[in-house]
């Protein structure tokens, strides 16, 4: 037996791969583009593993996924294949457009086709799992009620409007051609290996440096934050026991606003890796401009995986941020390489 993952050498991609092969000797066939937030040093533990093997290419790349899927004959494929960070979404929309809605159109297409080949006992096994955003739900005011599977769309960016396209082409192979699809849609991720552009790896990585820490506006954007691994073990209950064609809501449970993020951060590292010059960290804030459509506040009600599923997050925002900063210090090597490599 084998699974597929699309965009298994970015962030949660690559935590999901690891923790897939650390529970299973199922094989692994990891597809990725490699642009600038795939690293293959994230999977480096995994060289010598005779379950995973790693192709580079795109899912735009219908022969290449069609060779795959004939080839390995995996009965899960799961898509964490996105472009996904917001401000490059604005800067360039393009790039967002071609991964998330045209890729995801051709995956599904090439899955599409491999499903109908299959046998009615391969058939009856066999899942499409599409990895998205609470962010193509919109935006919530400070009272509102988190979202739940029921929201209406209401994306903001490119980023989470080529989310939510991609999320409405996946749902409409279920109900026109009967693929048997599952849509998890997740809060912030935070962990090991992180692209250092997003807030709490850039956060980590400038205050030991003696960066300043930039926070938009004045800080009071919420989100709620999910650690990678609980992340994973999610996934993993969707994709074995997930009802076909539903979407499921991946929460942490952990609302902050950005700035309390930063200050957490700061007292992690004034307790564990003093400044030489005894000042805190938190000198180093800097409040800068606000970023266009910035959303207010994003927050996850997850109680539908939990009582059909029962799932929930083991990590809380405390556990988990002490563990990842502790991580970023531990892996300087990995975090230095990464941003040589995008200097």
């Amino acid at each position: 037996m084998a699974i597929l993952v699309t965009g298994g050498a970015g962030f949660i991609g690559s935590n999901f791969v690891i923790n897939w092969l650390s529970n299973s000797d199922e094989l692994v066939i990891n597809l990725d583009k490699l642009t600038y937030a795939g690293n293959l040093q994230n999977l480096e533990s995994l060289i010598a593993n005779n379950k995973y093997i790693f192709i580079q290419g795109d899912i735009c790349d219908s022969n290449l996924v069609v060779k795959i899927l004939d080839k390995y004959k995996p009965r899960f494929i799961i898509n964490f294949a996105a472009e996904s960070h917001v401000d490059r979404s604005i800067d360039g929309p393009n790039e967002f457009i071609q991964t998330n809605i045209v890729g995801t159109f051709q995956l599904l297409e090439s899955a599409r086709n491999y499903w109908n080949k299959l046998n009615n006992i391969e058939k009856i096994d066999f899942r499409f799992l599409h990895i998205s955003t609470d962010e193509v739900y919109g935006s919530l005011e400070l009272n509102e009620e988190p979202f739940t599977e029921l929201n209406r769309y209401q994306p903001n960016s490119p980023y989470s409007a080529s989310k939510a396209s991609a999320d409405h082409l996946v749902r409409s192979y279920f109900h026109t051609y009967g693929l048997p699809i599952l849509t998890t849609n997740c809060s912030n991720n935070y962990g090991p290996y992180q692209f250092p552009e997003k807030l709490i790896p850039l956060t980590i990585n400038n205050a030991i440096n003696g960066r300043s820490l930039p926070i938009y506006g004045d800080g009071s954007q919420i989100r709620d934050w999910l650690h990678v691994y609980d992340h994973c073990s999610a996934i993993n209950k969707v994709i074995k026991i997930g009802k076909i064609g539903e979407v499921y809501n991946i929460g942490g449970n952990n609302e902050k606003t950005n700035l309390e993020v930063v200050q957490y951060i700061c007292n992690i590292l004034d307790r564990i890796l003093p400044r030489d010059d005894g000042q805190l960290y938190r000198s180093q804030i800097t409040f800068v401009e606000d970023r266009a459509g910035h959303d207010f506040r994003y927050a996850i009600n997850s109680s539908k995986l939990k009582n059909q599923l029962n799932w929930a997050p083991d990590e809380t925002f405390e556990t988990g941020i002490i563990k990842t900063v502790e991580w970023y210090l531990d892996n300087s090597e990995w975090l230095e390489n990464i941003l040589n490599k995008e200097s």
